[in-house]
């Protein structure tokens, strides 16, 4: 949730094209819109008790889109996010309730099993050249196979108090306020730290007004979100996971070499290669990312809701690939960023709970979200043609 505020780059002013605040802020407004339906529609949406189960909700699928938001950046695609993260919330339950592990070894396997799957497919796709949607197609199948075969069908449940804690429990009303005043100082620092970088490397910088105001916004964004979840429970911890990764992520991608080889990888394979950049160590390591947060998303699943089901995961990796889609990241490749896939998971988490709220059949449900994400998708294209001509 901080350095998913920042910029991945600045852009010159001078001819300026469409940026990814630009989309960003058109998503926001989008979701804006989409709030307003639902709360003229239904007295209960904007509750401090359905935001915040609304955030919960929303933590999930935004894990997924952001572990997959570079894979997708660096022009490839998982679809096996949704079976990854039933298998390793059935390995998650299987360890505590059948043999009887503790809670912190339970989930520190866990994740490592999401490493290894990420590793796995990554290689198949950087060194043995085999296409991203190939290989995890195949695994999208395997993995829930293997998820059938290793609970022999069963739903595996009830599962260790301490465990549960993960993904039902929330932060104290003294810590959210506190995080809101951290997020708030580091956004601050993040927008001033940008600024003079970008006056350090001959850019343009935005006028000081429109950079206080975008600090400004960042502190209302993160007090309010404290100001809500406080009003009902408290902060609920699978969105401070969202915060951590999302944070990590964007960090990684926007500050370090690694991030910036990435969108090169991305926006031109050959170019990248022939540049000297590492492709095949770079793509393996976005798999592997991608499988950590989707085994992330399995053990809060999985203590969400106090149970590891077959059908657990079920169709989550088109959810976050819409995220990805609806906060701006190209399927091309080279474009992306980790606030835009929050807006986006936002949105989708959104449309899901109001439509709920309003007893909408899940048919439907399933024809709104396919029609928004050929919509986005649609826009994208247009937006690349204006930039192009």
């Amino acid at each position: 949730m901080i350095g998913a505020i920042r910029s991945i780059q600045p852009i010159r002013s001078i001819g300026r094209k469409p940026s990814a605040d630009d989309r960003i802020f058109t998503m926001v407004l989008a979701l804006a819109g989409i709030w307003t339906l639902f709360a003229l529609l239904s007295d209960s949406f904007l509750t401090p008790r359905n935001l915040s189960n609304l955030l919960v909700q929303t933590s999930v699928t935004a894990i997924l889109a952001v572990g997959m938001l570079l894979v997708i950046v660096s022009g490839h695609i998982d679809l096996s996010v949704g079976s990854i993260v039933g298998l390793t919330g059935g390995i998650a339950a299987i360890l505590q309730l059948w043999a009887g592990w503790p809670t912190a070894p339970a989930v520190v396997v866990t994740l490592l099993a999401g490493v290894a799957i990420g590793f796995l497919q990554g290689w198949w796709v950087a060194y043995r050249a085999v296409p991203a949607f190939i290989v995890t197609l195949g695994g999208m199948m395997a993995f829930r196979g293997a998820l059938i075969g290793i609970t022999d069908g069963q739903t595996v449940a009830p599962l260790r108090r301490d465990f549960l804690a993960i993904g039902q429990s929330y932060l104290p009303e003294a810590v959210g306020w506190t995080l809101a005043a951290v997020c708030s100082a580091t956004a601050a620092l993040f927008v001033w730290t940008s600024r003079r970088a970008s006056i350090k490397n001959g850019f343009e910088p935005n006028p000081a007004v429109v950079d206080l105001g975008r600090s400004a916004l960042y502190a209302a964004l993160f007090f309010g979100i404290a100001a809500v979840t406080n009003a009902y429970k408290g902060v609920p911890v699978p969105f401070l996971g969202v915060a951590v990764l999302a944070g990590m992520i964007a960090l990684l991608a926007g500050k370090s070499v690694f991030g910036r080889h990435v969108y090169a990888v991305g926006g031109n394979v050959e170019a990248a290669r022939l540049s000297g950049i590492p492709v095949r160590r770079r793509v393996l390591a976005v798999f592997v990312l991608s499988g950590a947060a989707a085994a992330l998303a399995g053990i809060l699943q999985t203590a969400r809701l106090n149970a590891a089901t077959i059908s657990s995961g079920t169709m989550y990796e088109l959810d976050a690939i819409a995220a990805c889609v609806i906060g701006g990241t190209s399927l091309m490749g080279g474009r992306g960023t980790v606030r835009g896939v929050l807006v986006g998971a936002l949105v989708m988490a959104s449309l899901d709970n109001g439509m709920s709220i309003l007893n909408v059949e899940s048919f439907w449900q399933q024809i709104v979200k396919g029609a928004i994400l050929v919509l986005a998708v649609w826009l994208d294209r247009m937006r690349t043609k204006e930039v192009r001509a």
